[in-house]
C-alpha cells in the first residue's frame, strides 16, 4: 500500500480523509502499541487520529502500526533454534554428539557409516514453536536507552505522494534498486501533478520518461543518444544503468516513432554526439533490430546512430580523441578535448595531473577545469574531492566496488600526486562547492550526522531502517547496552535455502582473532543462537556479543549462503542489530531495541553489511560496508573467507570518506549561525535543521534538511 511506503520512507503519516468523530481511545491504544515497537507519535498525529470517526481511526492506526513494524523487521516471527538463547547454548561438539545420539537411538538397523548433519532429525530445524520461545522468556524490561523514533503527521496522501515523487525524481544522486522501482510507480501516479525542475541523474530520467511515453507525453531532457538507450532498456524491463545487457521487447509503432524521433533530435546539428554510440555498440545493434529505423525516413539522423553501431560509419568519440592525445604525451591537448565533457574531465583529473610533466602543464589542466567546473554536478565534484583526500594518504591498497556492491582490493600501482598539486586542486574544488552551498540564517546541526558519508550514490546503501551510506560511522551509546545482538532473517521462495550468520573477530592489525558461527557456537563470551538449515516459513539466526569483555578490535558480522537461493532470489532477507543490557531480558527479538535493519539484496554469496570497531578509549562505533563477496556457489563459511574479509574491511575502514562535517566546514564561511542540536536546546525563531529525522519541537516555520539535500547541485 502506498501509505505504508510513505510512512517507511519519510516517517510521516498521510492524513486520513474521513468523517470526524471521537477516535481518542484508538489514538491512546495506537500510541501504546507504537511505544512497544520503538516509535512515538507526535501530538499533531495523535490529535488527528483522535478527531476521526472510530472506524476510520482504527483503519489508520492499523496501517501505521503495520508500516513501522515492517520497518524494523517486526512483521515476521523471529524464532531461535535454542529456546533459552542466549542462555542454554551448549558447546558445539557436545551439541553435535547429542544430535548423533538422537540418530543412533532412533535407528533400527546398523548406524550409517557417513552422517550428514542435515540427516540428523534434531539438527537445523526448530524443535519448538514461536509461542514456546516467548513463554520461555520474561518480558523485556523497559529502558530509557531503548530506541524511540518519532512519527509525524503529514499532508494528504496525494500531497505526500507528490512530495516523495519530487524528492526521488530530483535526487542529485543515483537511487538504489528499491527506490528506482518506487520512482517508476510514482512517475505514473504523479504524471498530472507537479514535476521536478530537473532530473539530474540520467537513469532516473529514463524512468520518468518511460512513464511519460506510456501516457503519450513529451519526453524531457533527452540530450544524448545514451539517454534514449537507457529509456529503451527500462521500457523492456532491463537495466537503465546499462550495467547489465537487456533483452529488448517488441515496441509498438508509436513507441518506435517516439524513440527514433528522440534520437533524431539529439543528433541533428550535433553529429559529435554519435561518438557515444561505440561504447554500447552491441546494445544499439540489438535495439536497431526492434526499432526498424529504415521504416522511418523522416528520421535520417536516427539512422546514423545504427550505422555507427554496425561499423558502417566512423564516429570518433571524445574519449578516443583524448586517449590519442594521452598516448602522444600531450596532456594539455587531452585536457582541452575533455572540456567538451566536463564530467569526464573531472573524472580524468587524477590521470591528467599524474601525466603533467611540469608546473605549466599542471596550470593548464587546472585552467581547463576552471573553464568548465560550473557545468559539473555537485555529486561528481564531491566524489573527486573524496578521491583527492585518499590520494594524500599514500595507502598501499585500492578498494573497488561495483553498482551491485561487489568489492575487491588490489595494490595501488599509480604514481603519487605531489602534495602541493593535491592541495591546490582540493582547495579549488572546495571553493566551487562553497559557492554552490546555500546560505542559511541559522543552521542547527544534529551531531549524529557529522560522520555520515555524503550519500553520493544510492547504490552504496540498502533499503531499510536507519541505514546509512557506505563509510558512514555512528558511535554506539556506551549507556545503551552492554550486549550487541546481530540478527538475520530469510524466507526461501521455492527451494531449500540455508543462510548462515557469522561474526568474524579481528585484532588491531585486522588479523584473525576468533569467530562465532554454526561451526563454533561460542567464543570469548559471544554466543550463536544455532543453525537453521531451511526457511520455508522463515528462519532467524542471532549472535550476542558482550562489548565490554570481547577481546577484539573489529567485529564483522557476515551472512553466508551455504545452500539454496541467492540474496536476490529469496522471498525476504534482512540483517539488523540491537543493543540491550542482560538485565532487560525479553525475547531474542525485541523491536524497540533494534537500532538498524537493512535488506540483503546483492549478487554475491557472502554479505558484509557493517563493521564495528573499538577505539582506544573502549567505545565502539559502527561503519556501514554494504558489500558482497563472490564466494562459492555453495557451502560458504566464515572460515573460508577470513583473509579476504579482513583485507576488505581494513581497506574500507582506512578509507577517508567525504562526510557531512566537511560541508559544514565550508558552510561556516557563509552561514552566520551554526548551532549543535541537543534535546534541551531552546529555539524561539524558525531554523533550518540538518539531521536524519525532524524533531517534534522545532519552532513553527522551521525546515529540515537531510544529508542528501545538502549536496550542492
Amino acid at each position: 500500500m502506498l501509505d505504508h511506503v510513505i510512512i517507511r520512507k519519510t516517517l510521516r503519516v498521510p492524513r486520513a480523509e474521513a468523517p470526524a468523530g471521537d477516535g481518542a481511545p484508538v489514538a491512546r491504544q495506537m500510541d501504546a502499541v507504537l511505544l512497544g515497537v520503538g516509535f512515538k507519535a507526535t501530538r499533531e498525529l495523535l490529535e488527528h487520529v483522535s478527531g476521526l470517526e472510530p472506524g476510520a481511526a482504527v483503519d489508520l492506526a492499523v496501517r501505521v502500526i503495520g508500516a513501522v513494524r515492517g520497518l524494523v523487521g517486526d512483521n515476521v516471527r523471529h524464532n531461535a533454534y535454542f529456546v533459552d538463547f542466549p542462555e542454554g547454548v551448549p558447546d558445539t561438539l557436545e551439541f553435535w554428539v547429542d544430535c548423533l545420539r538422537g540418530l543412533v537411538g532412533g535407528h533400527t538397523g546398523a548406524p550409517p557409516a557417513v552422517v550428514n548433519l542435515l540427516d540428523l532429525p534434531s539438527y537445523g530445524r526448530y524443535q519448538h514453536t514461536y509461542a514456546d520461545l516467548l513463554a520461555a522468556h520474561a518480558e523485556l524490561i523497559a529502558s530509557a536507552k531503548d530506541r524511540v523514533t518519532v512519527l509525524h503527521l503529514g499532508g494528504t496522501l496525494a500531497d505526500e505522494t507528490s512530495a516523495l515523487y519530487l524528492r526521488l525524481a530530483g535526487s542529485p544522486t543515483p537511487l538504489g534498486e528499491s527506490d528506482l522501482e518506487l520512482l517508476a510507480d510514482l512517475a505514473h501516479r504523479c504524471l498530472d501533478g507537479a514535476q521536478p525542475a530537473a532530473v539530474p541523474v540520467r537513469e532516473n530520467r529514463a524512468v520518468v520518461n518511460a512513464a511519460r511515453l506510456a501516457e503519450g507525453r513529451e519526453l524531457v531532457a533527452v540530450d544524448t543518444v545514451t539517454d534514449v538507450l537507457r529509456l529503451a532498456c527500462h521500457l523492456s524491463g532491463g537495466d537503465a544503468t546499462l550495467a547489465t545487457p537487456t533483452r529488448f521487447r517488441s515496441f509498438a509503432r508509436r513507441e518506435r516513432r517516439v524513440l527514433l524521433g528522440a534520437l533524431d533530435g539529439v543528433v541533428d546539428g550535433a553529429a559529435a554526439k554519435l561518438g557515444d554510440v561505440s561504447r554500447h555498440a552491441r546494445a544499439w545493434k540489438r535495439l536497431g533490430e526492434g526499432l526498424h529505423p529504415h521504416e522511418y525516413p523522416k528520421f535520417p539522423h536516427a539512422a546514423e546512430v545504427f550505422a555507427v553501431a554496425r561499423g558502417e560509419r566512423t564516429a570518433h568519440s571524445l574519449a578516443g580523441r583524448a586517449e590519442e592525445a594521452f598516448h602522444a604525451g600531450d596532456v594539455v591537448r587531452a585536457a582541452e578535448i575533455l572540456t567538451a565533457a566536463p564530467g569526464m574531465l573531472v573524472r580524468s583529473l587524477d590521470r591528467l595531473l599524474r601525466r603533467a610533466a611540469d608546473p605549466s602543464e599542471v596550470d593548464a589542466v587546472l585552467a581547463a577545469l576552471a573553464s568548465v567546473v560550473g557545468s559539473v554536478s555537485g555529486r561528481v565534484l564531491c566524489s573527486v574531492r573524496e578521491h583527492l583526500d585518499n590520494r594524500s594518504t599514500g595507502a598501499p591498497a585500492r578498494v573497488f566496488t561495483t553498482r551491485g556492491r561487489r568489492a575487491w582490493v588490489t595494490t595501488d600501482t599509480r604514481d603519487p600526486l605531489p602534495p602541493d598539486v593535491i592541495e591546490r586542486t582540493a582547495a579549488f574544488i572546495d571553493a566551487e562547492l562553497t559557492t554552490r552551498l546555500p546560505t542559511y540564517d541559522h543552521l542547527v546541526v544534529d551531531p549524529a550526522v557529522l560522520d555520515i558519508a555524503l550519500p553520493l550514490s544510492g547504490k552504496a546503501s540498502e533499503d531499510g531502517f536507519a541505514v546509512l551510506p557506505r563509510g558512514s560511522r555512528s558511535r554506539l551509546d556506551p549507556d545503551a547496552g552492554e550486549v550487541l545482538r546481530f540478527f538475520t532473517y530469510w524466507r526461501e521462495t521455492a527451494s531449500r535455502t540455508d543462510f548462515d550468520l557469522s561474526a568474524l573477530m579481528l585484532d588491531d592489525n585486522f588479523d584473525y582473532a576468533g569467530h562465532v558461527a554454526w561451526t563454533n557456537l561460542g567464543h570469548d563470551g559471544a554466543v550463536h543462537s544455532g543453525d537453521i538449515t531451511e526457511s520455508a516459513d522463515g528462519a532467524t539466526e542471532f549472535i550476542d556479543i558482550p562489548l565490554a569483555t570481547i577481546d577484539a578490535h573489529c567485529l564483522i558480522p557476515q551472512v553466508n549462503i551455504y545452500a539454496g537461493e541467492s540474496f536476490d532470489d529469496v522471498a525476504e532477507s534482512m540483517f539488523g542489530w540491537m543493543t540491550r543490557t542482560p538485565a532487560q531480558a525479553g525475547a531474542p527479538f525485541e523491536p524497540r531495541t533494534v537500532r538498524t535493519r537493512s535488506d540483503l539484496r546483492g549478487t554475491g554469496r557472502v554479505a558484509l553489511p557493517i563493521a564495528f570497531t573499538r577505539a582506544t578509549d573502549g567505545t565502539w562505533s559502527a561503519t556501514w560496508l554494504h558489500l558482497y563477496l563472490p564466494g562459492n556457489p555453495a557451502f560458504n563459511q566464515v572460515e573460508g573467507n577470513l583473509t579476504s574479509t579482513g583485507l576488505l574491511a581494513k581497506a574500507i575502514l582506512d578509507r577517508r570518506y567525504l562526510t557531512v562535517s566537511h560541508l559544514i566546514t565550508l558552510l561556516r564561511t557563509k552561514t552566520p549561525t551554526i548551532t549543535t542540536w541537543t534535546p534541551d536546546l531552546e529555539l524561539t525563531q524558525p531554523v533550518t535543521f540538518l539531521g536524519l529525522h525532524h524533531p517534534d519541537d522545532l519552532p513553527p516555520g522551521s525546515t529540515t534538511l537531510t544529508p542528501t539535500q545538502l549536496i550542492p547541485e
